[in-house]
Order: structure tokens, then C-alpha cells, then sequence
């Protein structure tokens, strides 16, 4: 957005930008009056996250008494620092972070953002879905757009809000049964899912993975369906697609895992945390060797996130919401950069 800051060219998202203001401080209200602690972690960290799709800013950190040069990243998340808050023994935090996502950039991706993020300690993932439902409902009202839209879809927080499974989704909408193409939690089977793609006409590529074909599947005939009329909870995740969430102690096919849809739009990620270091140390490994395999680099493991965990309380809850992007629909843009204060040149 070349020039944005002249003044006929930023008239264009005043007032959207002014209703950011507005939805900013119904989350410092919303999150006051539910005993939250706002909190402020630093950017600056020695892992940026291990997702293996995610590319991040690397930089030097110079160590000015001893001259030593250390790599260091732009985080991508608060997420490991803010679980260090729960080790330290904070009970309910929440976070508004600026945080950085390399090589992506479009309606809905900006290399800098805003991410909204909370935890609750001693609590499971059930417990975030009324935070969810009070937050978006006071954001809208905060707005007072009456509504949320995007791509001429519109839904409308104070309806009732609904659930469905990753399971049941597949299966009303594709027909597919989703934990039979994974007879092992851990290692599916991209043969058995490649079949059931092209029986209802999506094509499989030759190197596709299990993850990858999920993807192509669910972007196409399931997530437009998601977050009509009222916002949508999709959870119970494959196990294989846990991430930093435990396992479903029921069911270990599952991960206690959920995400929010409005207007087919992903608008947030949650999980019944994973507080076991063993197990989270098992799948950072295996996330850096997908990464070295696919990208040919990847990012260090926080040990001192792992010691957190290890100290830390024995169940949480935590989720990231994408701020801008509910900016978004509270105000009807299609475009991120509409509700940025300033873009990046």
C-alpha cells in the first residue's frame, strides 16, 4: 500500500480503524471483567515456533559484555512465553501480540499482525468456548455493525453458536470417514485418504502426505460450509494434527484441539494443552525433521519452554484468535490492510 499515509488515502479506512479502537477496548474490558491479567512477552525469542509451515524473520541478538552473536527469531506466537506465565504461577492471562509470519501476504495474511491470545490455568478447552462467545459478542456489539461479514457471507454473534466434530464434518460434507484413513493416530495413511479424494472428484498429487490431502479436502468442500449464520466450533482433531494439544484421554485418535469459524472464515485455534515435555520434545523433533525434509532449514527447540512445561500446571487451556481478522468482519473488509493502522511498505 504505497503512500497510505496521505490523507485522501487513509480517509479510506478511517473509520474502520476507528472501530478497531473501539473493538480493542471491549477486549480490555471483556477480559478485566473475567479476571484476566493483560501481559506483555517479548518478541525477541530463541524459538520462533516449530511449526514446520511457518517461515520466520531471523535475526542477531549481540550480547554487548561477553561479544558473543547469538541467532534469535521474531516470534510467531506468544505462545511459548506466555505458557511460562502459567509456570510461574499466573492463573488467567491474556495477550494482544504483534507477531511475524515470514513470506505471506495477501487478503487475510500480513507479515506483521496482531494476535489475540489467552490461557486459563487448571481449566480444560470447554472452558475457552464461553470466553469465545462473550468476547465475539462484545467485539460486534463494540463495532456496531450489527453483524459479521466477509466474501458476502454474514453470521451474527448473539445467535446460538454451534459445534461440530472434525468426524462429523467429513462426513456431512464429504462423506468421508476421516479416522478410518488413520488406523495409526500417528503415521495415517495417505493411500486410503488419496481414494476417498478422488472418489468425490479431488485430485491427489503425487507427494502428497496425509496432512496435505486433509488440507485440499477440507479447504474446499468443507470450510466454506463453517461459521454461516453463527459461529462455528470445529473440534476434535485428528491425533495426528494435535500439534501443542494433548491427546483425547477417551479417545487417543483425538486431540483435544478446536477452531473458530466465522463466515467460513478460520478466525481462531485452541487447545487443551499439552503439558507433558517428553511428549511435546517427541513431536518438536519430528516437526524440525518435516521442515528440514520440505523447506531444507529448521528452528531450535526452547529447552526453557520445555522446563516450563515440566513445572508448570498439569492441565491448561489456551487459544489465539487473529485480531485483524476479526476487525475484518466486525467491519465488513475484505481485505486485511484495511484494517491496519499501517501496513508495511
Amino acid at each position: 500500500m504505497d503512500e497510505w499515509w496521505r490523507p485522501e488515502r487513509f480517509a479510506l479506512r478511517r473509520d474502520r480503524l476507528e472501530k478497531r479502537a473501539r473493538i480493542v477496548a471491549a477486549v480490555r474490558a471483556f477480559f478485566a471483567a473475567a479476571g484476566f491479567i493483560e501481559v506483555d512477552t517479548p518478541a525477541l525469542q530463541v524459538s520462533p515456533g516449530l511449526e514446520p509451515h511457518l517461515k520466520a524473520f531471523a535475526t542477531e541478538l549481540h550480547d554487548p559484555h561477553t561479544g558473543r552473536r547469538l541467532r534469535r527469531y521474531l516470534h510467531t506466537s506468544p505462545e511459548f512465553a506466555m505458557k511460562k506465565l502459567l509456570a510461574a504461577g499466573m492463573p488467567r492471562i491474556w495477550q494482544l501480540a504483534h507477531v511475524f509470519r515470514n513470506g505471506e501476504r495477501g487478503a487475510i495474511h500480513h507479515p506483521e499482525f496482531t494476535m489475540l491470545e489467552w490461557y486459563r490455568a487448571a481449566a480444560g478447552w470447554r472452558e475457552l468456548i464461553p470466553d469465545c462467545i462473550g468476547l465475539i459478542r462484545a467485539c460486534q456489539a463494540a463495532a456496531g455493525s450489527g453483524g459479521l461479514t466477509w466474501q458476502g457471507r454474514r453470521a451474527d454473534a448473539f445467535a446460538e453458536w454451534r459445534e461440530i466434530s472434525v468426524v462429523e464434518a467429513f462426513d456431512r460434507y464429504c462423506g468421508i470417514d476421516i479416522l478410518a484413513t488413520a488406523p495409526d493416530p500417528l503415521n495415517p495413511d495417505v493411500a486410503l485418504l488419496a481414494a476417498e479424494a478422488r472418489r468425490i472428484g479431488i485430485e491427489a498429487h503425487p507427494g502428497d502426505d496425509w496432512e496435505t490431502l486433509y488440507f485440499r479436502i477440507f479447504l474446499d468442500r468443507i470450510e466454506p460450509h463453517l461459521g454461516r449464520d453463527a459461529p462455528t466450533i470445529l473440534y476434535d482433531f485428528p491425533a495426528s494434527m494435535a500439534a501443542l494439544a494433548r491427546r483425547n484421554p477417551v479417545d487417543p485418535r483425538l486431540a483435544e484441539r478446536f477452531e473458530l469459524y466465522v463466515c467460513g472464515l478460520e478466525l481462531a485455534n485452541a487447545f487443551g494443552e499439552l503439558t507433558d515435555p517428553a511428549e511435546q520434545r517427541v513431536r518438536f523433533l519430528a516437526d524440525q525433521k518435516k521442515k528440514q525434509a520440505l523447506y531444507g532449514e529448521t528452528y531450535p527447540i526452547d529447552d526453557d519452554f520445555l522446563a516450563a512445561l515440566a513445572a508448570g500446571p498439569r492441565q491448561a487451556a489456551g487459544i489465539a484468535l487473529g485480531f485483524d481478522r476479526l476487525v475484518m468482519l466486525a467491519t465488513g473488509a475484505e481485505h486485511i490492510e484495511a484494517v491496519l493502522w499501517a501496513p508495511i511498505d
